[in-house]
């Protein structure tokens, strides 16, 4: 099963906003990204606007040759976006103002959640978008997830990414699996991210269940020493190797 990796250039847009200039372009880094091998571009459109700035999104459209990946939530605001930008996919997350990032995955179990998210994956399904939820690893997840209409899951690493001893570890991967093998059989396109690095994708590698890799801070992290090319590059071979 061949391995795609999303290259996810928000923390390009973080460094260029810190101080409210143009440079780095999040163009420019998805261009860089995709010549070395990446098969996605995905961004981040937040309410606060910390990184990806709507006028990006756009740009982006235009310059991506391979497929542009919006992250975002199923607000009103984020909907007309969405239905202006016709992206090729849209991944549905949850957002609360003041998280440092995406604090976990979209519950679907919460039934006003549930009945927005299914309402939101129609109008993009029908705006010609590929719909994915970010979802926690929990086999409930991956039911609500088929009930709402989506074709993708993306499960939520963050759990494994942060785990410190190697029993928790383990038993984070374990989860990870039981829920890739089960969206995988419900015949769900199955992929990940939150929290990826060089040092800990290849457990989630092996287990051949992931068709996808969505990985950005730490190859902006990496970029900084070795260059965006070089980062994407190292990072496509540990997950086609």
């Amino acid at each position: 099963m061949s391995v795609a990796l999303g290259v996810n250039i928000d923390h390009v847009a973080t460094v260029r906003q810190a101080r409210r200039v143009t440079y780095p372009d999040p163009v420019a880094a998805a261009q860089v990204a995709e010549a070395a091998g990446a098969d996605q571009i995905t961004v981040h459109i937040r309410m606060d606007r910390r990184h990806i700035q709507d006028h990006d999104l756009f740009a982006l459209k235009d310059a991506v040759a391979t497929r542009l990946n919006v992250e975002m939530t199923s607000s009103p605001e984020m909907m007309q976006i969405a239905e202006q930008l016709r992206p090729q996919q849209v991944t549905l997350v949850p957002e609360r103002p003041g998280e440092i990032t995406t604090e976990g995955g979209l519950d679907l179990s919460n039934s006003a959640a549930f009945s927005e998210a299914k309402t939101a994956v129609g109008e993009l399904r029908h705006w010609g978008a590929d719909v994915a939820i970010f979802a926690d690893p929990d086999l409930i997840q991956v039911d609500a997830t088929i009930r709402a209409g989506a074709t993708i899951i993306e499960f939520n690493t963050a759990a494994y990414a942060e785990a410190t001893q190697d029993d928790e570890r383990k038993q984070q991967l374990s989860r990870l699996e039981v829920a890739a093998r089960y969206a995988h059989e419900q015949g769900l396109f199955v992929a990940a991210g939150h929290g990826l690095h060089f040092e800990n994708v290849a457990p989630l590698v092996a287990l051949g269940l992931f068709r996808e890799f969505n990985i950005g801070h730490s190859l902006i992290a990496r970029a900084v020493f070795s260059g965006l090319d070089a980062a994407v590059r190292d990072m496509k071979s540990l997950l086609t190797s």
